[in-house]
């Protein structure tokens, strides 16, 4: 472990601000890596989850654990909103998102700013539109996240999240978790300053309460209309829900 590296964050106190400070520590070179450790794969997981949206033409799209922006970028490109706003918890994540934006003369539609999904400081039915792309499972209280992601969602309002997820079949099954045991954290390691942030990656995925469980807990939220859609051979899974037309109390 590096010098950065910090306890598994399932056993630290406060979720929220072990996973903030190890994002604080990967995000310079936070693309880099995403890059190298799924093969590109990861943008056209992205772009798999803006097309989502691509026939309802949001015009308030909230990003949720925006990161580096990746994705709040995709939105505005490919759906043109009026407004896209990103939240994250890591201020060094947020600083390189605004240079990227900047770099793409986009600063006037996308605002980024720092919060926590499960207090986010917007009014009730705020956004047409959410994204969750691969923070999800770093919520420090997966409910209460997607509960305020529901509040600040209009009616008829769709969430789309992309995560990881653990493949089911064999041989992919073994392999993945063969990479994810042995080689994603080699590969973090040289690349990052904390490796313990790719020694998380795999044990916060086998966590994660993916596939039908996780359709169960935006059930629970409120959402209605849920889709599950497994990508690459189940490594990573997209889910949809929409904020019923008549708003009811989220269970």
């Amino acid at each position: 472990m590096s010098e950065h590296a910090h306890p598994p964050i399932g056993e630290a106190e406060g979720k929220a601000e072990a996973v903030e400070t190890m994002f604080d520590a990967v995000a310079p070179r936070y693309d880099l890596l995403n890059r190298v450790l799924s093969a590109g794969i990861d943008r056209y997981w992205r772009s798999r989850a803006v097309r989502a949206l691509r026939d309802e033409q949001p015009r308030h799209v909230l990003d949720v654990a925006t990161g580096t922006a990746d994705l709040a970028l995709k939105v505005q490109r490919t759906l043109h909103p009026r407004e896209t706003i990103g939240i994250d918890l890591s201020a060094r994540m947020l600083d390189r998102g605004r240079e990227k934006i900047e770099q793409a003369g986009l600063a006037s539609r996308i605002v980024l700013q720092k919060a926590d999904a499960a207090d986010l400081p917007f009014g009730n039915g705020s956004f047409d539109a959410a994204f969750v792309a691969f923070g999800v499972r770093n919520f420090e209280d997966l409910d209460a996240g997607l509960g305020d992601i529901r509040r600040v969602l209009g009616p008829d309002g769709t969430l789309v999240v992309l995560e990881f997820s653990t493949p089911r079949t064999t041989p992919i099954k073994q392999l993945y978790a063969w990479y994810s045991r042995h080689i994603l954290p080699r590969i973090g390691g040289l690349l990052s300053p904390d490796q313990g942030a790719y020694e998380y990656l795999p044990s916060s995925v086998a966590a994660f309460p993916d596939g039908v469980d996780f359709l169960r807990r935006m059930d629970g939220a409120g959402f209605v209309d849920l889709t599950w859609t497994p990508l690459t051979f189940g490594i990573a899974s997209l889910y949809t829900g929409r904020v019923p037309r008549s708003p009811t109390t989220p269970a």
